[in-house]
């Protein structure tokens, strides 16, 4: 990953901050990014790396705030290698009891958000014949009570990255999405304690997964090691969807 330069969305905090600080431990150089709202967490992330990474704030849900980060991502490092769309939220309900709202927001931040960044993105990598690697969920593959908008969102992800990698494969870019099961972070700490321990039953490996191997799922398919590998969705869920 030597001078690599690689934006990951969403790496203010949790598995994208943990996919950024892998990429630069490699030698990238590291496109941080993430809302207004996560400023400061994003300067720290910043100033873990050092000065081979920069922040971007953008909202990936608005394609004219993804634009224009593209644009200056591609002012600031000249390029642009790898995207990792990791951008995503839950906000989980029955479908009986889920707002318009609370549907519309997951969709228009973890699919919509994909679309406008691999859009925007796509010059640029196509340029480098570089790679998209795109985060979906096993919740995408499987369902998961109480989370139709998160699930229908990360299922079009996986059908997202089948299709582009399609069309760009004959210009040497490879697309693949990983479908993390259940990973130790923020998000997993809210589960009751009894909902956690069958999970950790259900899964084969017995635990939870940590977000760095997540990251080294994401650092294989984004280098050369993967380069016959596209439009494959990759698990790392420690065998849940055996």
């Amino acid at each position: 990953m030597k001078n690599k330069i690689v934006l990951i969305t969403g790496s203010s905090q949790g598995i994208g901050k943990t996919i950024a600080l892998k990429f630069a431990s490699l030698g990238a150089k590291v496109a941080l990014n993430d809302i207004a709202a996560q400023e400061e967490s994003l300067k720290k992330t910043q100033q873990e790396i050092g000065k081979d990474a920069k922040y971007f704030l953008a909202d990936v849900s608005n394609h004219e705030e993804v634009e224009k980060m593209m644009a200056e991502i591609a002012k600031e490092f000249g390029g642009l290698d790898v995207l990792v769309n990791n951008a995503g939220i839950c906000q989980d309900r029955t479908l009986a009891k889920m707002t318009q709202e609370e549907w519309q927001r997951v969709i228009n931040i973890n699919l919509t958000g994909v679309f406008n960044c691999a859009k925007a993105a796509l010059p640029l990598v196509v340029s480098s014949q570089g790679s998209i690697v795109n985060i979906s969920s096993i919740v995408g593959q499987r369902g998961n009570f109480g989370q139709t908008n998160y699930a229908a969102a990360k299922a079009g992800i996986i059908g997202f990255t089948k299709s582009l990698s399609k069309e760009v494969g004959k210009l040497g870019v490879n697309v693949n999405a990983i479908a993390p099961g259940f990973i130790a972070t923020k998000m997993t700490e809210n589960l009751p304690g009894q909902m956690a321990g069958i999970i950790k039953q259900l899964t084969s490996l017995g635990r939870f997964g940590q977000p760095e191997e997540v990251a080294e799922a994401v650092i294989f398919l984004a280098s050369d090691k993967a380069s016959f590998i596209t439009g494959s969705v990759l698990n790392v869920d420690g065998g849940l969807s055996a």
